[in-house]
């Protein structure tokens, strides 16, 4: 039976830290989403896709490197959104005037230290205004937050004191905690909760509001899917590891063999899952974390999908590297045992399929009418003479097309840097051959569009472009395997609030509208 399908449509590929607004405090947040959504509907996209959303590990900002597979980032909140906040006007600022928000959004990249800085300092001075006037006097929101307490105890419970305990602990990992904690021993667990209640109470507050606004701004976007992402593994210095710890080893760390990029392989750091122990209640924890992003998106794309059939373990005592489980039929099933538990919530699922793929794992996606990535640059048939590209035409209904990802060059410098044979093979799939272009002829805005409507006429239900490409600028998201500020701190050169209003934006809205009318989008 086919997993819930989004149909056909296009979309837009946005981190939600560069969907900044002239209303964002340095960085894009929830209520930005709102605030994108009048250009989406201009220029008939139907999707809006974010990176991870979830709370960053400590001095983080990789949205792939979390404390909680569950938890939303509180650096996402729209602080002037908060009603405590708006009722302590200017005193929501330790200075009591309000900061230069205008300069800081100016800024090319987020500025990270900042934004969290006057964030959390505001937040705080808000929770203490709703501890004053709301909870101690039981008021409706009181009740709301009750009401959302005893909702998501599940989840919340374990995280709000993990957080705190962390932090208390200057943030330390668990396992350098006290012995009672981190064994999280019953009588060690509910002192903590005694000594820290207010703290944890704020933590809850925070995911609360986050809550609040996120289903606001689903709402405002009405008729857009949204759509998020789920990474393949948490860190071992998580609140689900520390909640969990039967379902997880540290003793090995999940990586990639080698391959044509490495001749080592990669070694991510992170803990590796125990099957035997997953399968023995039946995925439950996996099953949650399914529930916990239907509840957030419309659908969601399973980052490292194959790692899910097949993990990499690397032992930490030296032993030889091996896959978990080992037998092809193994792998099989724990790959689609586990799917099956992600589509158990009832949200659309994208397989994030893109590196090394055994072909019995493609053949399990396409059985199982599960949409995996075609990006155009990749499409190739690279046993034929001359490498040529697929026809997107062509492409399967059950897929997602793209000009890129976060972790990619954009379509700009990809076709400035693509050798001529490369740009010969590209120019030759039908859509564009007789168009007029050389290889030779550097990007501009007739190659952009030629690109953009190529894939908005191939046979992928899905299409989904990085904001960036669409509007021919050459920014990038991520370096995989390198660290510094340039990663995961693009923000959007247009304010997305002013995307109508600007010249450059309202063009790109036109033109994209007739292009996706065109392709029956």
């Amino acid at each position: 039976m086919p997993y819930p399908s989004l149909g056909r449509r296009a979309g837009l590929l946005l981190p939600l830290f560069s969907a900044r607004s002239t209303r964002s405090w340095g960085i894009g947040d929830i209520a930005d989403m709102t605030r994108l959504g009048p250009w989406l509907r201009a220029s008939g996209l139907r999707l809006l896709q974010v990176l991870p959303v979830n709370d960053m590990a400590t001095g983080q900002t990789s949205p792939y490197s979390a404390l909680s597979a569950m938890a939303l980032e509180p650096l996402y909140i729209a602080v002037d959104e908060v009603p405590d906040a708006q009722a302590l006007g200017d005193a929501v600022f330790e200075s009591g005037t309000r900061p230069d928000f205008a300069a800081l959004n100016a800024s090319p990249r987020v500025a990270y230290e900042e934004a969290m800085a006057l964030k959390e300092g505001a937040l705080h001075r808000a929770f203490l205004r709703f501890r004053d006037h709301e909870w101690r006097r039981d008021s409706a929101r009181a009740g709301d937050l009750r009401a959302y307490l005893a909702e998501q105890a599940w989840w919340l419970d374990d995280y709000a004191l993990f957080r705190v305990l962390h932090d208390h602990h200057e943030a330390r990992a668990w396992w350098d905690w006290p012995a009672g904690l981190a064994s999280r021993d019953p009588e060690a667990l509910a002192e903590a909760r005694t000594v820290h209640a207010e703290a944890v109470l704020e933590t809850c507050w925070l995911q609360w509001v986050a809550q609040r606004q996120w289903e606001q701004a689903r709402r405002d976007l009405d008729g857009i899917a949204l759509v998020g992402d789920l990474p393949f593994m948490v860190s071992a210095d998580s609140a689900d590891v520390w909640s969990h710890q039967h379902l997880f080893s540290r003793e090995y760390t999940v990586g990639t063999p080698p391959d044509a990029f490495s001749e080592t392989g990669q070694d991510w750091g992170l803990p590796v899952y125990l099957w035997d122990e997953m399968r023995a209640d039946d995925f439950g924890w996996l099953r949650a974390r399914g529930r916990r992003m239907a509840a957030m998106f419309d659908g969601f794309r399973i980052d490292h999908l194959v790692g899910f059939y097949r993990t990499y373990w690397r032992p930490l005592d030296g032993a030889a590297p091996r896959f978990v489980p080992g037998e092809e039929a193994e792998q099989r099933a724990l790959g689609e045992a586990v799917i099956e538990a992600f589509a158990s919530a009832g949200a659309a699922l994208i397989a994030e399929d893109l590196g090394t793929i055994p072909d019995f794992v493609r053949e399990s996606l396409q059985r199982l009418q599960l949409p995996g990535y075609k990006v155009m640059r990749w499409e190739r048939d690279w046993h034929a003479e001359g490498q040529p590209f697929h026809d997107p035409a062509a492409y399967g209904p059950t897929s997602l097309a793209t000009t890129g990802t976060h972790d990619t060059d954009m379509l700009a410098d990809w076709w400035d840097t693509a050798t001529a044979e490369e740009k010969t093979a590209l120019l030759a799939i039908p859509a564009l051959a007789g168009a007029g272009f050389t290889p030779e002829q550097p990007f501009d805005e007739a190659i952009r569009d030629a690109l953009i409507a190529t894939l908005l006429q191939s046979g992928s239900d899905l299409v989904i472009f990085p904001l960036q490409d669409l509007f021919g600028w050459r920014d990038r998201i991520n370096v995989p395997a390198t660290v510094g500020p340039g990663n995961w701190s693009w923000a959007s050169h247009i304010p997305v609030d002013r995307l109508l209003d600007d010249e450059q934006g309202r063009e790109r809205a036109e033109t994209l509208r007739a292009m996706v009318d065109a392709s029956g989008r």
